[in-house]
């Protein structure tokens, strides 16, 4: 918004009665307040952005809560038809069994001949070893897609309404680990060097998605061939703290101390919004915590997330 001066200037009596150094005060003012103005409508414009993008996030969030319900109830149904489904193998082994005690008492007749000769055909034998391990193998697989989902459930926990709620961090931590295993599983390996925590009034969905920032950030500083991501977890006083480290680039002197500013971003046109960070530690300062970074280049970067075990008065 600017400010401008009359056309033809000020007033001629009111000229008359200001010296040219209260017109030079005026205008200074004017100008400041211009200036002042402009500013605030540059914050008011990365609020609406941030907003816009916290929207953003929430519809996913809800989309992706959907999307694992709907895969939930088929799952559900493919575990118990599994369950049964062993069950009924194991009673055609104990009749397969018995079938082959029985043989021997028809001797060498041609019925006993058809039989050994379709039992050798069919590979019996092997199928006895290879179906246990098959059987196995999918329960494992099946228990696995049950814990992605379920974790896509809890990390966006859209089904539970927004409130403060105590959770465990580690179950958190692990959780966001399994969603985004597929951008750091090709890049890095992951350390858990976890501590003794206490559960922590928060937001569980806002708390997650730092965390995912966090992780993504670290799989993408890391340049080598293979790198390490490191997460320590502890409690001093009243307070927790959460560590992700990483051995990957690193960020410049000059990009510290504007890693948190909406929109900046070091990663190439088109790769990153500049927003994770931004959001992040909005989100940690909505919680009464502190977010802290350290950085060398060529070495790695730690984020250090601090967090009350309770809110003194949660929003």
């Amino acid at each position: 918004m600017n400010i401008a001066l009359p056309e033809n200037g000020l007033p001629d009596a009111l000229l008359d009665q200001m010296s040219m150094e209260q017109v030079r005060a005026m205008v200074s003012e004017l100008l400041k307040a211009n200036e002042e103005l402009k500013e605030l409508n540059g914050k008011l414009s990365d609020a609406r952005t941030k907003l816009i993008q916290s929207e953003k996030l929430a519809s996913i969030g809800q989309l992706a809560a959907g999307v694992a319900h709907e895969i939930n109830n088929p799952i559900g149904f493919i575990f118990s038809n599994f369950g049964t489904l062993e069950k009924y193998l194991q009673d055609l082994f104990q009749m397969l069994s018995a079938y082959e005690q029985a043989e021997s008492e028809l001797g060498s007749s041609p019925v006993a001949a058809r039989l050994r000769a379709l039992y050798e055909e069919l590979e019996i034998e092997y199928l006895k070893d290879d179906i246990p391990s098959l059987m196995n193998e999918s329960r494992d697989g099946i228990q696995r897609v049950r814990k992605i989902v379920q974790d896509l459930k809890d990390f966006s926990r859209v089904d539970a309404r927004q409130e403060w709620e105590w959770v465990n961090l580690h179950n958190g931590l692990n959780s966001t680990l399994n969603i985004v295993n597929n951008e750091i599983k090709y890049k890095a390996d992951v350390v858990k060097q976890y501590g003794e925590l206490p559960e922590v009034q928060c937001l569980p969905s806002e708390v997650n998605q730092v965390f995912m920032n966090l992780l993504v950030n670290a799989a993408h500083s890391i340049t080598a061939e293979r790198g390490t991501i490191t997460l320590r977890t502890g409690q001093e006083g009243s307070e927790v703290w959460v560590e992700v480290a990483d051995n990957g680039c690193g960020i410049a002197p000059e990009n510290l101390s504007r890693i948190f500013d909406p929109f900046f971003t070091t990663k190439p046109v088109g790769q990153g919004t500049g927003l994770g960070l931004s959001l992040s530690y909005g989100i940690i300062q909505k919680h009464a915590g502190r977010m802290e970074v350290s950085s060398q280049l060529g070495q790695g970067t730690c984020f250090r997330i601090t967090l009350p075990v309770r809110q003194a008065q949660p929003a």
